[in-house]
């Protein structure tokens, strides 16, 4: 099985998964499980319904890939999957009685569907791509700092990498600035 370089592009990795490289499929998998899962829970979907949701989608991805037709539009793709998959769920949950327009599908396929959702979960995951391309203690720290709840003091922060509490500031504004030019590079607006 072929090693995969760290942060490979979509391009590769569905090459690779076409080719059957499961270390490929895992890497795409952890590329986008926020982005699936993030649809669900936008939803409100609880957290096994969006874990349902998130293993549905996968497995349409899996029987999908073959006849993807553009790489580029992938995480587009997923996010339109992900948004079927939620109707199909809202539908399920509240079924209508006989008779009564399907008013809700409406809104929820004009909410699943709307530019402004496409272009936030796009944006979320632009930034998730991103900072896995920093380097691992940026990463960490980028990870402690804005991805906690509640948020870390910095003395805690400090005691996690094995650094001095003075020091968190100077290196998270040195992570950032990566992290923004990261951002430039993938086109990030």
């Amino acid at each position: 099985m072929k090693s995969l370089p760290p942060g490979a592009t979509d391009e590769r990795l569905v090459a690779e998964c076409l080719a059957g490289n499961e270390q490929a499929w895992s890497a795409l998998i952890d590329k986008y499980k926020r982005l699936i899962y993030s649809v669900p829970v936008k939803y409100r979907a609880s957290p096994e319904d969006a874990a349902d949701i998130f293993q549905a989608v996968c497995l349409e991805l899996f029987s999908e890939l073959p006849r993807l037709r553009n790489v580029d539009s992938l995480r587009s793709w997923l996010i339109t999957v992900a948004s079927h998959k939620c109707l199909h769920w809202k539908r399920k949950r509240e079924p209508l009685a006989e008779g009564e327009p399907d008013e809700m599908a409406g809104e929820l396929a004009a909410e699943g569907t709307s530019l402004d959702m496409y272009e936030e979960l796009e944006r979320e995951q632009i930034l998730r791509d991103a900072v896995r391309l920093l380097p691992p203690r940026c990463q960490e720290m980028i990870r402690l700092l804005f991805y906690e709840t509640p948020s870390l003091p910095y003395a805690e922060v400090a005691r996690r990498l094995g650094l001095a509490t003075g020091s968190i500031g100077f290196i998270r504004g040195r992570c950032l600035r990566k992290l923004e030019h990261a951002l430039v590079q993938m086109g990030f607006r």
